[in-house]
């Protein structure tokens, strides 16, 4: 048993790329520095971070932070795979040159995770055809970024096609080991998950994690009151780890037991007026450092 791990950070604790005006106040170089004053060893990229990857490289060397990773915006539900490599080329190339060893797809064709509607609205594939065609691309697609060192890490995320644990188990069963799983808790759980559960059912190909906590009786009235995903996301569905109801000590000890070696990744997506950004960020690293930490004095 071992657990080979680095704790990073998202910068949605600051800053919101899909709802800019939370944070939307708050300097990129704030982040950084309480981030890296916390604890954590480094970023994900969030919608301030330079794309150019020398700037990148400087601007995180000035922190003394690695690049964790950053979200690529997928299309392969409605494009073919050579359109789609096309399109990755900058940000892939941002990634490696960075040392980012996985890039978090999230598909975003036809997606509503960002528009005004219930999220019972969300995209389907209804057809073992169309099930079949997408795993396709997205296994031609995942075998060219490994090509290029990056392993694609696919983001199942509430108001996208990929969102529910029977969606998850699809997917993994059509595709190939060249797909990794980033392992999100909170949008598993909230797609009507146990986060543990479904974490060991496919811990062979996680090879991200995001940590965020969820508070279920928020979710429980976004989906009551059909709201959309950012409402839920305003009105507090997601906090980080300690301050819901998901089994992170279960979640450690899994992937330990498994010998997990990646990143952590504490996200929360919260309004920072709420919820403030260093309290919330700080209580996220110093759940997770407890539990690493406690993992490791077992294993010595």
């Amino acid at each position: 048993m071992s657990l080979n791990v680095r704790i990073g950070v998202n910068p949605l604790s600051w800053m919101n790329d899909d709802l800019p005006s939370l944070g939307g106040e708050t300097p990129l170089s704030v982040a950084l520095a309480e981030g890296q004053q916390i604890g954590y060893a480094g970023f994900e990229l969030g919608n301030k971070f330079p794309r150019e990857p020398q700037a990148l490289k400087t601007l995180l060397a000035q922190y003394d932070l690695a690049l964790v990773s950053g979200w690529y915006s997928g299309r392969l539900a409605a494009r073919g795979v050579e359109e789609e490599i096309e399109a990755v080329g900058p940000h892939l190339d941002l990634l490696a040159q960075n040392g980012a060893t996985v890039v978090v797809y999230g598909e975003v064709a036809d997606s509503i995770q960002g528009a005004p509607r219930p999220l019972y609205q969300r995209p389907r594939f209804f057809s073992d055809a169309r099930w079949n065609e997408y795993a396709e691309r997205l296994d031609r697609f995942a075998a060219y970024t490994l090509s290029r060192g990056v392993r694609v890490a696919y983001h199942h995320h509430m108001g996208a096609y990929v969102e529910t644990p029977a969606d998850v188990d699809r997917l993994m069963a059509l595709t190939s080991d060249a797909v990794g799983l980033l392992f999100d808790a909170g949008h598993i759980t909230f797609a009507g998950g146990d986060a543990l559960t479904e974490l060991k059912k496919h811990i062979g190909r996680v090879c991200h994690v995001h940590c965020k906590d969820v508070r279920p009786e928020i979710v429980k009235l976004a989906r009551n009151r059909n709201w959309s995903f950012l409402d839920a996301v305003i009105n507090g569905a997601f906090t980080v780890p300690g301050d819901g109801t998901v089994d992170y000590p279960g979640i450690i000890a899994c992937l330990a037991a498994h010998d997990y070696a990646g990143w952590l990744v504490v996200e929360a997506e919260q309004d920072p007026v709420i919820a403030p950004s260093y309290a919330y960020a700080e209580r996220g690293y110093r759940t997770l450092r407890s539990l690493v930490d406690g993992i490791c004095k077992e294993a010595a």
